[in-house]
């Protein structure tokens, strides 16, 4: 329903309210109450799912939930659409793999691959944050049988201060050799050095003849002139000895690693980099997405 308030040809503005429509609408929109202020908030919000993502509105959800990166509709779509291109030209991903997602987060990377998998497939994603695990279980599973969450319960000083297990011993929940596929996705760049090893190597246990795509904020000559010259969308300053952080205190915030300290992470993992794809978070122009991506297959 619409409603349209004609004014008077006769009504004139003053120097602090010269548009006396603007005027009206203001004073009109104070008077409505909030929860039917909230009320047309979901109503159009819905509109604009169905509208973005058709059948798959159900799966997307509400705005003010999307805790996992940019917090828009029109975010979402495109995020999930970046990393199923990715996926498909960087990782030549199959429709039949098996794959685990490391930081599945609330679903944002894992909708569009309900449209690409096949039923021979298998997704698992796994997160610490038990509202994304919620919320996929019961919109995306309940739809897609082959896609399956858990949450692990991992101690991150900034994401999950009261978790039970430490990252630099916790295995994940899945047989050797489980997944031709695992990504993690903006997990590294909260992760300390020494959970970062432990994780590679887990890595590398639930993998078969497969690979690995792994984001992160890398230090090289390259990225640190863009730092310098104040081009980087996240201000590394403090220097914690092989990582930056921008947070002394909270340093999982966000964490840049040496490209050189990751290199020789992977490799005593016994895991090959096939490829590096700098990315745009740094100043760069061109790059596949916002984080460095790093392809890696097992040795």
């Amino acid at each position: 329903m619409s409603v349209t308030i004609d004014l008077p040809e006769d009504i004139s503005g003053s120097s602090h309210n010269p548009n006396p429509r603007v005027h009206v609408l203001k004073t009109l929109k104070k008077l409505i109450p909030v929860r039917w202020k909230r009320r047309i908030r979901r109503y159009q919000q819905e509109r604009e799912k169905t509208r973005l993502f058709g059948s798959l509105a159900s799966m997307v959800p509400p705005v003010e939930d999307m805790f996992d990166g940019p917090g828009t509709l029109e975010e979402f779509k495109a995020n999930g659409e970046e990393f199923l291109n990715i996926y498909k030209e960087i990782c030549g991903l199959q429709p039949d793999e098996k794959m685990l997602d490391v930081g599945s987060g609330i679903g944002r990377k894992t909708l569009p691959l309900t449209q690409y998998f096949n039923g021979q497939a298998v997704y698992e994603g796994i997160d610490i944050a038990k509202a994304g695990v919620d919320w996929c279980r019961d919109r995306i599973t309940s739809r897609f049988p082959n896609f399956h969450f858990q949450q692990i319960d991992v101690y991150n000083r900034y994401y999950n201060p009261l978790g039970r297990y430490q990252a630099s011993e916790y295995q994940f929940p899945f047989a050797d050799e489980s997944f031709t596929f695992v990504m993690l996705g903006s997990v590294f760049t909260h992760m300390l050095p020494g959970d970062v090893e432990h994780y590679l190597s887990e890595v590398r246990r639930v993998l078969t003849a497969g690979r690995c795509l792994i984001s992160y904020f890398l230090l090289n000559d390259e990225s640190r002139r863009f730092i310098e010259a104040g081009k980087s969308s996240f201000d590394f300053k403090y220097d914690l000895g092989g990582y930056h952080t921008i947070s002394r205190e909270v340093p999982e915030q966000a964490i840049a690693f040496d490209e050189t300290l990751i290199r020789s992470l992977y490799e005593k993992a016994g895991l090959k980099i096939a490829r590096i794809d700098y990315g745009s978070w740094c100043g760069r122009a061109g790059s596949w997405s916002t984080q460095d991506l790093i392809l890696a297959v097992r040795e």
